[in-house]
């Protein structure tokens, strides 16, 4: 029986103590294995070879009564599937047992002609006990389909396990794309994929972090620990929307550190389907939508190779880190700031948590104008002043200022950023004034200008100018449609 307290009743200490579990849990196999291959490869007589692995099978035997018992005050936080911790527990508890007898048999009866035989006997029984507790522990951390995840085919037909699912597409990939937009459902093609790839892995049948299960829907609904996490209608109340806006360095954001956080798109998907009742029956033509999530969804529509495929040259870049200090200025004032890779320093400042924030705020942007790659904006306070203190930015790539207050007199501060690609000026005062400036962008590749004040002479002026510049002017048509044209082709030559 597995003894599962409710872990807010837990006092800390004891989880404290059961988070060493996995540290130490290692060890004990360790010494077994050296243990066997020592009495295995050795050369001396059956007597001297017991005797020999003794005090390793004895100080095996108490590092895994250890790990047991850390063990048992992990498993009171109640977070993992009760029928695989009950084997788990048992198997472990045994094989502590086992590796102690084994030591008093090779201490004490390995000169009893009867008793030493059931020494060899007794040694495979607690190997095979070693592997059969380190799988169960795998299944509780990783899943049962751990080690069977990468099979290959015709192996997994001999055991009778299903053909592998398609792995799913990283988050900075294009997301998987929708035939039938009209026809799809918002919950099962839009939220659940993004929920399985971030969410299910520490809260499934056999792992439930915080007591929360999010692989089906009565399961969701019910919520976890701390009580439900949707709240329909409601997303600025629901756990599970505030849990994923916060700073990526807050203990209580999800997904934890370490794991892939959600994009911006799956976040404004994620609120919006929250927002409109968190339905899972719905199809989205059944949904209203605002021009945001329309532009999203366009997403699942439409495929740009030479965008999914391009990668800015400025990314190639090698360069120091920022200071934390600085970064920690610009937290101060509700910005995510996200780290682009481990491996390189390029960083991304976000506003969608502070959208009150202006020029004199962001002023504090300067101390990692060398890291900055990404800034997005959108709603902001900020107008042509803070377009002017970016100009000198030598790696922005991509800006997003959409619903903001610049003018088009600040379109002027943009030709001095060297290396921008994307510009996002939806829904802004920007007219037919500022093409000139735009124009003078020459590494720009793709800007929106929906709802903004740039006609359509204004747009063919501007692609004249670059042609190869990929201009997004909103959506044309009613809706529901099945694919949606929002990119504007070079003019063919009369």
């Amino acid at each position: 029986m597995v003894l599962v307290l409710d872990s807010e009743l837990t006092p800390d200490w004891i989880l404290f103590f059961g988070h060493f579990h996995p540290m130490l849990v290692h060890l004990p196999i360790g010494m077994l294995l050296m243990g066997m291959i020592l009495y295995v490869f050795s050369k001396k007589e059956e007597v001297s070879r017991q005797k020999s692995i003794a005090p390793i099978l004895l100080s095996t035997g108490i590092t895994a009564g250890i790990s047991c018992a850390m063990g048992w005050s992990l498993s009171l936080a109640g977070e993992y599937d009760v029928d695989t911790l009950f084997l788990h527990q048992w198997l472990g508890i045994s094989l502590a047992i086992s590796s102690v007898a084994l030591a008093y048999m090779a201490q004490y009866w390995s000169q009893d002609a009867i008793m030493s035989r059931f020494f060899k006997p007794g040694l495979i029984i607690t190997f095979i006990l070693v592997m059969a507790t380190g799988h169960l522990g795998g299944n509780l951390t990783h899943g049962s389909d751990y080690l069977s995840t990468y099979l290959p085919q015709p192996m997994r037909a001999w055991f009778g396990i299903p053909p592998k699912e398609e792995k799913a597409k990283p988050s900075n990939e294009q997301p998987i794309k929708i035939k039938n937009l009209q026809e799809a459902l918002v919950y099962q093609d839009l939220i659940q994929p993004t929920l399985k790839q971030k969410c299910w892995s520490c809260h499934n049948a056999e792992k439930q972090k915080g007591k929360l299960r999010m692989d089906s829907r009565e399961y969701l609904l019910k919520g976890g620990a701390n009580g439900a996490i949707l709240l329909a209608g409601k997303p600025e109340e629901s756990d599970l929307i505030k849990r994923v806006l916060l700073d990526p360095s807050h203990e209580d954001h999800m997904p934890p550190k370490g794991k892939v956080n959600l994009t911006e798109d799956e976040i404004s998907l994620l609120q919006w389907w929250v927002k409109e009742g968190a339905h899972f029956n719905k199809k989205i033509a059944e949904v209203p939508f605002d021009a945001r999530i329309k532009t999203i969804l366009s997403k699942y529509t439409q495929a740009n190779k030479s965008q999914e495929t391009y990668v800015s040259p400025v990314l190639q870049d090698n360069i120091p880190a920022a200071s934390d200090a600085d970064i920690e200025k610009l937290r101060k004032h509700h910005l995510l700031v996200m780290a682009l890779s481990a491996e390189k320093s390029f960083l991304e400042v976000n506003a969608i948590n502070a959208r009150q924030i202006g020029d004199k705020e962001l002023q504090d942007l300067e101390g990692i104008k060398e890291q900055v790659v990404s800034l997005k904006l959108g709603g902001t306070k900020i107008t042509d002043a803070f377009l002017q203190q970016i100009s000198s930015y030598p790696r922005l790539i991509h800006l997003q200022i959409d619903r903001t207050q610049v003018s088009p007199k600040g379109m002027a501060y943009l030709s001095s950023i060297p290396h921008l690609e994307t510009l996002n000026l939806v829904g802004t005062s920007i007219n037919d004034a500022a093409i000139g400036d735009l124009s003078k962008i020459r590494s720009l590749r793709k800007i929106y200008l929906w709802q903004s004040k740039v006609s359509d002479k204004g747009i063919k002026l501007l692609q004249i100018k670059l042609p190869k510049l990929l201009i997004d002017k909103g959506w044309s048509g009613k809706w529901p449609v099945d694919t949606l044209s929002i990119a504007i082709k070079k003019p063919e030559k009369k």
